[in-house]
């Protein structure tokens, strides 16, 4: 047991030390405001929930891909982090496909996404995003 609890505490400890990360990179671009964008700002909404391992895993590649400096670069979009739990209807619409990645179009609607493969590397998901904003 003893090992057990072990091999637990680094990753406890890296998942941490990756929170820390995650919100220094989100804190700028993450907000809960369901209103629309300003005109002319490219925005992606991720809607997830505390304790969801997809949705921690897609904020991590999501993350990466926004640090990547390479073509096609995602700085130029905003990313809006929606915790599902605060809003009911979220929450009724998204229970159970969490975790959802929506466009959100200048007029206030938003376009769902094609659901990103856990397995896709950060590089596969940087261009999938890309492609998204491009059509």
């Amino acid at each position: 047991m003893a090992a057990a609890l072990a091999a637990v505490r680094p990753s406890s400890l890296l998942f941490r030390q990756s929170t820390t990360t995650r919100r220094r990179v989100f804190s700028p671009l993450a907000s809960l405001s369901s209103s629309p964008p300003p005109p002319n700002t490219r925005t992606l909404v991720l809607y997830s929930k505390p304790g969801c391992c997809l949705c921690d895993g897609l904020k991590e590649k999501l993350q990466a891909a926004f640090s990547l400096s390479n073509p096609p670069t995602l700085h130029d979009i905003d990313l809006q982090v929606r915790d599902i739990t605060t809003n009911p209807d979220w929450e009724k619409a998204y229970q159970y496909e969490i975790p959802v990645l929506a466009k959100l179009h200048s007029d206030g609607t938003q376009e769902i996404l094609p659901r990103l493969s856990p397995r896709l590397g950060v590089e596969l998901v940087q261009k999938k995003i890309a492609a998204a904003f491009t059509e």
